[in-house]
């Protein structure tokens, strides 16, 4: 059955769905001669080339698809090039077999702990979208110490430049000096949206880790090290945003 174009490039891996919507609307991918759109739909048999490269997608929905997790240390970038010539995380993390590496999420340069990765991106399309309402879960160092005033506000809601943000819950997790750690959940994904609910609060924060993304958990996995998931794992993440899971997973 034919299937539209930029979900058939997601599930080969090509980049995310979002990604490559946005590649469609630029004008960067071509169907048999002419600037893809995105109602268009795919039998299989099309010539199709991004930026000028042809692609070849011979049983794209059968390939295997790759998973790591990655301990990313703050300093580094989420982007495969940067002009400032910051590091980024594709310097230390080796290339798929097929594909190419699909972040799931991003953190910003002073932010640490768990990214996903994956070659499925419909896998990650699903997981960033906010109507699958997948839970991120941060440990906060805090310079001074929650109020119960500000913890309900928070829980209820802060009104940021791009809308109402909340935290699903809020756990002390101790501390010492005028530095207090705390495990916060919600479940979007914005720009530096932990951040700045606690610099709407007056609260900054020293210190951000993410430690679960979804039902993924960072563990004791080190900074700058990659381990493969699971098989169990895997099976969670499509589970999770109602996806079957696909054969050859790896």
């Amino acid at each position: 059955m034919a299937e539209r174009v930029q979900k058939v490039l997601a599930n080969a891996g090509v980049g995310s769905r979002r990604q490559i919507e946005g590649w469609i609307k630029q004008g960067r991918i071509i169907v048999d001669g002419k600037p893809a759109k995105l109602g268009d739909r795919l039998s299989g048999q099309e010539k199709i080339s991004v930026d000028g490269r042809a692609l070849h997608l011979p049983g794209a929905n059968r390939r295997t698809n790759y998973f790591l997790a990655y301990h990313k240390p703050s300093g580094e970038i989420t982007s495969r090039a940067d002009p400032e010539g910051r590091a980024t995380i594709f310097d230390k993390i080796r290339p798929p077999p097929h594909g190419r590496w699909i972040t799931v999420g991003r953190l910003d340069i002073s932010t640490s702990g768990l990214l996903l990765l994956t070659t499925d991106g419909e896998l990650a399309h699903r997981l960033m979208h906010p109507s699958y309402e997948i839970s991120r879960v941060y440990a906060v160092r805090l310079l001074g110490t929650l109020t119960s005033e500000q913890r309900l506000e928070l829980l209820k809601g802060i009104e940021l430049d791009d809308g109402t943000a909340r935290f699903d819950e809020i756990s002390d997790e101790g501390g010492s000096g005028a530095n207090n750690w705390y495990r916060v959940t919600l479940h979007e994904g914005r720009n530096r949206e932990v951040r700045r609910m606690f610099e709407a609060i007056g609260l900054p924060v020293s210190r951000l880790m993410r430690v679960c993304y979804g039902p993924i958990s960072l563990g004791r996995l080190r900074r700058g090290e990659t381990r493969r998931l699971s098989t169990e794992e895997i099976t969670a993440l499509y589970s999770a945003v109602g996806l079957q899971e696909r054969d050859g997973s790896s």
